[in-house]
């Protein structure tokens, strides 16, 4: 019996994923990829040690239109079956506080597992492939057409990532090919990235880490049915905890690239938004002022920068000595106390103003894509069948901690496994 082919457009993580799980089956099976090399985003993450999964894995640590269908792909493939997979390619791993690793902390150790087994099974790859059509033929299966090629395969496997660091081949491509199935694409932005804020005091403060909670704030819709008018009101999105990083132009870190995708949805409608942040979150407000009296009783004959000294970080006190007005060596004094607890305060209720958050370049994915709700469990178009998605193109994205890849996996494995089955060959 003829071997089914099946075409690959895309080798990041989730197409290679597909290839292997589709060869594996039996499948013959090609991968086309429009940069110069196979993988090249696995290189960069988890900072070069390519953080591929975590032991919490859960539908919660996921955004996007997945819903509850997230725990139904996870059941199917999850972190047992990553474990199993890249081990039986020979890749040893070790766990730090849930995060997943290569053994020996190489990202390119993962790529280099992934390349092997593709060769073994004898998987074509073809570089330099860029991909500008994908028609559907009368006899059935698909056409690729590229600058200089056409290729004719059974199934097609949209696996070409979103948005996000285009220099490692994501050029947002697949979502043109996508709409020219049939596809919607719900709207694309940067996310797990940093914020970009509008004070003018961010390079005074630069390079400072703390831990933090911060909150974003949004403009919530309300309705005023008595009045029949409509207005808004500033309510709390998120909150996140973590380290926070200060930068020249605003705020970084875990935390921030964990609730950037709002921000970044919500500024679309508005040029602005707040975060407060909580650089004391171990300690409830029920209890500041009670903090702040022991320290003023016991230190109020000291110079206020001695007052704050072993408080926060000391660009921090500056800058909020600065804005109460208060000088670092005038001595702490009666007519000062209620300047000085407001600096105090600021410890715990710090405001920032959001503008803007990084570009696709500085983002590690992107949220958005194509809507899952086209997508069937077997992550087949609902209104192409034959054709199949892997990978950050959909309309799902994960926390910082190997989520991401983690999807990666699963979406090309349950893609491979689909697309290598299919019905009728082309002859």
């Amino acid at each position: 019996m003829e071997r089914k082919k099946v075409g690959i457009v895309g080798g990041g993580a989730a197409g290679m994923m597909a290839a292997i799980t589709a060869a594996r089956a039996g499948a013959k099976v090609t991968i086309l990829e429009s940069g110069e090399r196979i993988g090249k985003k696995i290189l960069s993450t988890g900072n070069g040690k390519c953080n591929l999964g975590n032991l919490e894995m859960n539908r919660q640590q996921y955004y996007g239109g997945c819903g509850d269908r997230m725990a139904l792909f996870l059941e199917r493939f999850g972190t047992e079956d990553t474990l199993r997979f890249f081990g039986g390619l020979g890749l040893m791993t070790k766990e730090r506080n849930g995060y997943l690793y290569p053994l020996c902390e190489q990202a390119s150790a993962v790529l280099d597992v992934l390349r092997f087994e593709i060769n073994a099974l004898g998987i074509c790859v073809l570089t330099q492939f860029p991909v500008k059509e994908i028609r559907r033929q009368k006899k059935g299966g698909f056409l690729i057409v590229s600058d200089q090629k056409k290729e004719e395969f059974d199934s097609v496997i949209l696996s070409c990532g979103g948005k996000a660091a285009p220099k490692t081949g994501s050029d947002g491509s697949g979502y043109q090919l996508a709409k020219q199935m049939g596809h919607h694409i719900i709207p694309v932005v940067p996310a797990l990235t940093a914020l970009k804020c509008k004070e003018t005091f961010f390079k005074a403060i630069a390079g400072v880490r703390a831990e933090a909670e911060i909150v974003l704030y949004g403009k919530v819709q309300i309705a005023d049915t008595a009045r029949r008018k409509k207005g808004s009101t500033l309510s709390e999105i998120c909150r996140e905890r973590g380290e926070l990083m200060i930068t020249d132009y605003g705020i970084s870190g875990i935390p921030i690239f964990q609730l950037s995708r709002n921000a970044a949805y919500l500024l679309k409608n508005e040029p602005e938004l707040t975060v407060k942040i909580d650089f004391l979150p171990d300690y409830p407000e029920s209890e500041l002022n009670s903090l702040f009296e022991k320290r003023w009783k016991a230190l109020k004959k000291r110079t206020a920068e001695e007052f704050f000294t072993g408080v926060l970080n000391k660009k921090l006190m500056a800058l909020f000595m600065k804005q109460e007005g208060i000088k670092a060596q005038e001595p702490v004094s009666d007519a000062l106390k209620e300047n000085i607890r407001r600096v105090f305060l600021l410890c715990k209720q710090f405001t920032v103003t959001v503008t803007g958050t990084g570009d696709f370049q500085n983002a590690q994915v992107c949220a958005g894509g194509v809507d899952l709700r086209e997508v069937t469990d077997r992550m087949e178009s609902a209104v192409c069948p034959g054709l199949y998605f892997a990978g950050e193109i959909l309309d799902v994205d994960g926390r910082c901690g190997g989520y991401n890849l983690q999807w990666a996996w699963t979406s090309g494995y349950l893609a491979g496994s689909a697309a290598a089955e299919g019905k009728g060959m082309i002859r």
